[in-house]
């Protein structure tokens, strides 16, 4: 899994094109403040693992990001990019609902972007040490 991770002052999107056929309609977007907003690539390896296994590795990088940056808020995107591997939808779909679920148990505000679509995003994230943190997971 890979993971990258910024502190945002900011960060806003709105819905544009649906690229997964069974994801449910979605045509409005959401903003957000003061948050942790983590850029995540599933790979193909991490189904070879247990998903709760992977869950508590990717929740626990979330929460040491969010405590560096006084943070209690995180948002979870699923970002396709950052390796040439992919895991399965329902496997990615899964290990982010329940990472979600984790992270709210421990008094953490979470999201999710939608998920099966390309959006536009806004991003505004300021320029210090571990406001962007990348990771191999």
């Amino acid at each position: 899994m890979k993971v990258l991770v910024m502190y945002v002052d900011r960060f806003s999107y709105t819905p544009r094109t649906k690229n997964l056929e069974t994801a449910e309609e979605i045509t409005d977007g959401a903003a957000f403040t003061d948050s942790i907003l983590a850029f995540i690539q599933v790979e193909e390896a991490d189904e070879e693992k247990d998903v709760a296994s992977r869950e508590k590795k990717l929740v626990n990088h979330l929460k040491w990001t969010a405590r560096k940056n006084n943070c209690k808020s995180v948002i979870l995107h699923s970002f396709a990019h950052l390796s040439e591997s992919k895991a399965s939808i329902e496997f990615t779909k899964e290990l982010f609902d329940l990472a979600e679920k984790r992270l709210q148990n421990a008094d953490f505000t979470t999201a999710q972007t939608p998920f099966g679509y390309f959006l536009d995003l806004d991003i505004k994230a300021p320029g210090f040490s571990l406001a962007r943190i990348w990771a191999t997971l």
